[in-house]
């Protein structure tokens, strides 16, 4: 899963460019061409669009690799203003982009510039949409609760200054140290809007409460020399050949600054907790009904309903676990229930790695070789490939308790940093060996590092878009990506594999019933979790972190089912309309090299490749 949010940039950047230009989904113009001067009006726009983003968003600079002289280095000192003044700064400007996008005539556009016109025009009806409607959690896109378990401040900027703020000279390291001490504002900001969300009735629940404790006492016991944020700026100004006492100006920084906002982030949180409710669907927040569905738009691009996500759950869960039946039963596995028989395979000692470092370090690089493998398969199945490399790596120690599973970063738009899939190694035992080769495919090849790093070399794109990212398209792509690994050939001899790559796909399925359970049918987290440990085979601790995602996050579990749907059902309707014209490598390129889309605007791409080819 990657960082699941409607752009690749920070959050900053994400509430910068979401606005309305009317709501609905234009139809397609006929396919005569654009109004010249129509397109060039768009195009300047989005131009004007994204360089607005980035001037509020220093984070979103570094992670694109523009925060250089001469035009970003104002960035690299700075980290994004976090603040409710802030927010409100960004509907205010939305609204301004709302009028200028609507004075542009949609029926003069066609191709891309129609695609482009489209994309965006749903990304800020919605975003905006939610901005105006909702007055608590992170406002620019569905999270539910500002201080969490998952990716607020605490958690996400100690990871950005270690891997994405590059040293390489003095400036760099002096820079890391403001930002460092920036850092304490950010806490700060994002604790006084946790105050003010629990005074509106929309404090987490106890449970995300506590496991947020837990991680911010367990960095603020940390003795300041200790932390990567102190022996990253070190190491790495001294491998850089910059003099100075780095390490110890940033320890002066964590004990001084830093962990006095942490320490008011975690009385904040305690003071919340003795009147926290168990209650873990969003339905118990202020119009907690219309923040659900609107997670489910905002996350599956579509209208679909949650009484809908769980009946598409509830069949496919049924449909996913008869296939992986018959599997077992071929390698003679028979007694119990498909649960109980990937529970056992998952303790199955053959299958797992050491939980020591060397066993970890072991379980990477054969993750690295094994994209070695998937990718000199591709040309047989993509006519575009991505320049930019991939790799894995661990998810940092400090925050992996709480952390998903796994996450992709995408790399720098120069190719100066490559793109990684993290992979969570709190515990070996969550991840049995023959779970791994589909995670891999998901996370990097075929999967989101393929699609991201196609949509960021692709040309024609404008800037605006080829940041933007929706889940429900990049999750549905990753997922469907699983699939293609099978039908390239990936199992052919690793009937055990095959059985994971199922298991995936059954879990991705559970999630949908999981997620409307808990915020359509107003199940409890005890519900939730009983429902995943009875249908997959994984270790219960897993399933408790999973549970405690879609708490935070309503809406974004179901779209990585409800994506990969459309994706095959896209394939399967062109394959049957062009029968032997069809070919593979022309449909990926198709949906692929468009960059990311709404669904609907997806289906109406493959509609017109599907007719230029018949």
């Amino acid at each position: 899963m990657l960082d699941r949010r409607r752009l690749l940039l920070s959050a900053a950047a994400i509430g910068a460019t979401s606005f309305a230009a009317g709501g609905a989904l234009a139809r397609a113009a006929a396919p005569t061409g654009s109004d010249p001067a129509t397109a060039a009006k768009l195009n300047a726009f989005f131009d004007k669009v994204f360089k607005d983003s980035l001037k509020y968003s220093p984070e979103g600079m570094t992670s694109l690799g523009l925060d250089r002289a001469p035009d970003g280095a104002w960035a690299k000192s700075k980290l994004d203003d976090r603040s409710t003044k802030e927010i409100e700064r960004q509907i205010a400007q939305n609204r301004g982009y709302a009028a200028e996008m609507k004075a542009i005539d949609r029926k003069k556009l066609a191709g891309m510039d129609a695609v482009n016109y489209d994309t965006v025009d749903f990304a800020g009806s919605v975003g905006l949409h939610g901005m105006e409607s909702f007055t608590y959690g992170a406002r620019t896109y569905p999270q539910a609760y500002v201080v969490n378990q998952l990716s607020s401040a605490y958690l996400t900027i100690p990871d950005f200054l270690d891997s994405q703020h590059q040293i390489s000279d003095k400036s760099d390291a002096d820079a890391y140290l403001s930002r460092l001490a920036a850092f304490a504002t950010a806490l700060d900001q994002e604790t006084d809007r946790a105050r003010a969300d629990a005074a509106k009735g929309a404090a987490p629940p106890d449970f995300i409460i506590d496991k947020t404790l837990l991680q911010l006492r367990g960095m603020r016991a940390t003795p300041a020399a200790d932390t990567t944020m102190v022996k990253s700026v070190a190491r790495r100004a001294k491998e850089a050949g910059v003099a100075g006492d780095y390490g110890a100006d940033a320890q002066k920084i964590v004990e001084t600054q830093v962990y006095p906002a942490l320490d008011r982030q975690i009385a904040a949180m305690e003071a919340m907790r003795p009147t926290a409710t168990h209650d873990a669907g969003v339905w118990r927040l202020p119009d907690g009904d219309a923040y659900y569905d609107w997670g489910l738009e905002s996350y599956t691009t579509t209208k679909m309903t949650g009484a809908e996500i769980h009946k598409m759950g509830l069949e496919q869960v049924a449909e996913i676990s008869g296939r992986i039946d018959a599997l077992m039963k071929a390698q003679g596995m028979t007694q119990g229930t498909v649960g109980q028989r990937l529970s056992a395979m998952s303790k199955d000692p053959r299958f797992l790695y050491p939980n020591t470092d060397a066993g970890k370090a072991e379980l990477i690089a054969d993750l690295n070789r094994h994209i070695q493998v998937v990718s000199a398969k591709l040309p047989a199945w993509f006519g575009a490939l991505p320049k930019a490399g991939v790799e894995v790596r661990r998810v940092p120690v400090a925050i992996e308790a709480g952390a998903p599973g796994g996450y992709y970063q995408g790399p720098t738009l120069d190719g100066s940093r490559p793109g990684a899939y993290y992979i969570n190694l709190r515990d070996t035992a969550e991840w049995p060996k023959w779970s791994l080769p589909t995670l891999t495919h998901h996370e990097a090849i075929p999967g989101h590092h393929l699609q991201i790093t196609l949509a960021l070399e692709a040309q024609g794109i404008p800037m605006l878009r080829k940041v933007m990212g929706f889940s429900a398209y990049s999750e549905g792509w990753a997922l469907y990506a699983e699939q293609l690994a099978e039908e390239m050939g990936m199992y052919d001899n690793d009937p055990y594999g095959r059985i994971g790559f199922l298991q995936s796909y059954l879990f991705r399925a559970v999630r949908l019933v999981v997620d409307s359970g808990l915020h359509y049918k107003r199940w409890s987290r005890e519900q939730a979790i009983k429902y995943m440990t009875e249908h997959l085979g994984e270790p219960e601790s897993a399933h408790v972190t999973e549970v405690e995602r879609y708490c935070v996050w309503p809406g974004q579990a179901s779209s990585y089912k409800v994506g990969q749907t459309k994706w095959m059902q896209l394939r399967e309707n062109a394959k049957k309309t062009l029968g032997p014209k069809f070919d593979i490598k022309s449909f990926h390129d198709a949906g692929l090299l468009s960059g990311g889309m709404p669904m609907a605007v997806l289906e109406r791409v493959i509609q017109d490749w599907t007719a230029s080819k018949a």
